[in-house]
């Protein structure tokens, strides 16, 4: 049994499939829906057709490996900048920074770098000791930037811009610089 989201690399509408052998099919339809699932959306469904379509394209796997390599471009940045990385560095598209030797909660990290224009998650670290509500870690992926264009020196300038808001102890001021140049340069690559 395989399941996988249907809107982080595969971008898609948000949803997920469980892929399994014949064998199965029934059982985990039954404990699926009606269950746990309401009904289905003929729309939704029908984005997750062409999404999938879109994954069998010849230009598909090249999309998937940079987002591999700018992913490891950002950890790689990161820890340049004295960020620990529960994993050291990433082998897929996605990073799990633990905060704690920066002195922040995820949280508070989370938002601040949402007003500078650079969206993440708050996330719990293994052996957190802070609350699921104000974790000490955030969870950043490449995905999305890749698709709009962003290629390893852009992952560079976010890493750059997020350690000037964190390191800055969340200062408003750096903040406010920050957006301004996440703007800039989301203006040089225009969503698709």
């Amino acid at each position: 049994v395989v399941t996988t989201t249907t809107h982080k690399t595969l971008r898609g509408p948000r949803g997920a499939m469980i892929l399994c052998r014949a064998e199965h099919a029934a059982k985990i339809d039954k404990a699926v829906f009606p269950g746990l699932q309401g009904g289905p959306h003929n729309a939704i469904t029908a984005a997750i057709a062409v999404t999938l379509h879109e994954a069998l394209q010849a230009d598909f796997p090249d999309y998937a490996r940079r987002c591999v390599v700018n992913a490891r471009t950002l950890a790689e940045r990161l820890i340049s900048h004295g960020f620990e990385l529960v994993t050291g560095g990433t082998d897929n598209h996605l990073l799990l920074i633990d905060l704690r030797n920066k002195g922040l909660g995820g949280k508070a990290v989370a938002a601040a770098l949402d007003r500078a224009g650079l969206v993440c998650n708050y996330n719990a670290v293994p052996w957190d000791d802070q609350p699921p509500q104000n974790p000490s870690g955030i969870r950043l992926g490449s995905p999305a930037m890749t698709t709009r264009g962003f290629g390893e020196a852009e992952f560079v300038e976010i890493a750059d811009a997020i350690a000037r808001v964190v390191d800055s102890g969340l200062d408003e001021s750096i903040v406010a610089t920050v957006a301004t140049e996440t703007r800039e340069l989301c203006a040089r690559f225009p969503l698709p």
